[in-house]
C-alpha cells in the first residue's frame, strides 16, 4: 500500500512535484533510493524480494510508480510482481501511452494495481489500473493539476487523499511562486498520522480496525510491524534540474539522503542519520 500526491505542470517552479509514501512490512528486504548498478541511468528504491521498484526515475526524465489496489483476500498466489511494471517502463523507450497499452493487454497477469508512467521531456503522463474487476482496462491521460493516488483508482476521494490535498493547497498558498522545501512536504504532509473518522472510512473488505489503522497518510501497524517505510519527494524543475529526497527506515532508524541530477548526470549526496 502506498499514497502519492503530485503537481503536474501546475506550479511556476516545477514540471512535476511528487510526494509519495511507501507502506510495506518492515521485514521485507528493501534497498533505499540509489543508482541501479545494472541500469545506472535509473534512480530509485528497489524491492529486495522481487527485484522491482515502487518508484523510480531515469536520467532521461522517465518516471514511474505503482500502488496496490486494495481488495483483501483476492490476490492470486504466484502472480507476476507488480514491481516490474515501473521497472520495464524505465528500461524502455516507449511513450507512456504506448507502454500502458502493452501492459493493458496482459493486465490479468498481475494482482490489482494502479500504475503511473510519465516522460518529463514530452510532458506526457498516463495512468492504468486493472481494477475494479470486470471493468475495461483503459489507458487514461493525466491532466495538469493536483492529483493523488492511494489504493483505489486515481483521485478517489478517500479521507486521507482529501486531507493530503488540503495540506498541499495550504503549502501552495505559502509558496505560490517559490520552491517548496522538501522538509515542509515531509513534516506537513507525509508524516501526518491522523486517522479518519470511523464513519468516513472506505469499505474495501478490511475489518474496521484495519481500515482505521490504514486511514492516515503515514501508516503504522504493530503486529506484525507494517506501515510507512519511506517518504519521498521528487522535484523536477522547469530547468530540468531534479532532486530525489528520501527519508527511509533502516534497522529501526530513520535516515535521509538527497540525490540531485540534471536529465543527463547524477550526483549522490551523503546519507544523513536522523532519529
Amino acid at each position: 500500500m502506498c499514497i502519492a500526491f503530485w503537481l503536474l505542470e501546475a506550479h511556476a517552479e516545477y514540471r512535476l512535484l511528487l510526494a509519495l509514501n511507501r507502506d510495506e512490512y518492515h521485514s521485507r528486504p528493501t534497498l533505499p533510493a540509489h543508482r541501479w548498478s545494472d541500469h545506472p541511468q535509473i534512480i530509485g528504491g528497489r524491492d529486495g524480494e522481487a527485484g522491482g521498484t515502487w518508484l523510480a526515475i531515469s536520467e532521461s526524465g522517465r518516471l514511474a510508480f505503482v500502488t496496490n489496489f486494495r481488495e483483501p483476500g483476492k490476490d492470486t498466489p504466484g502472480a507476476v510482481s507488480r514491481g516490474e511494471l515501473p521497472t520495464l517502463f524505465l528500461k524502455s523507450s516507449k511513450s507512456p501511452t504506448a507502454y500502458l497499452e502493452e501492459v493493458a493487454a496482459r493486465a490479468d497477469k498481475y494482482n490489482g494495481f494502479n500504475l503511473i508512467v510519465a516522460d518529463m521531456n514530452t510532458k506526457e503522463m498516463a495512468y492504468l489500473s486493472n481494477r475494479p474487476r470486470g471493468e475495461p482496462v483503459e489507458v487514461k491521460q493525466v491532466s495538469p493539476g493536483l492529483h493523488s493516488l492511494s489504493n483505489a483508482n486515481l483521485d478517489t476521494p478517500w479521507p486521507k487523499v482529501l486531507r493530503g490535498k488540503e495540506k498541499i493547497e495550504v503549502l501552495l498558498s505559502q509558496y505560490p511562486d517559490q520552491v517548496i522545501p522538501e522538509n515542509c512536504l515531509i513534516d506537513e504532509l507525509l508524516t501526518d498520522s491522523t486517522r479518519a473518522e470511523i464513519s468516513r472510512l472506505p469499505k474495501t473488505g478490511l475489518s474496521e480496525a484495519h481500515e482505521h489503522a490504514f486511514s492516515p497518510i503515514f501508516v503504522y501497524w504493530d503486529n506484525p510491524p507494517y506501515g510507512t517505510r519511506s517518504m519521498t519527494v521528487i522535484a523536477v524543475h522547469k530547468t530540468g534540474q531534479t532532486t530525489f529526497y528520501e527519508k527511509y527506515l533502516e534497522d529501526g532508524i530513520w535516515k535521509d539522503h538527497k540525490l540531485s541530477f540534471s536529465l543527463s548526470s547524477v550526483v549522490e549526496g551523503d546519507d544523513l542519520k536522523s532519529s
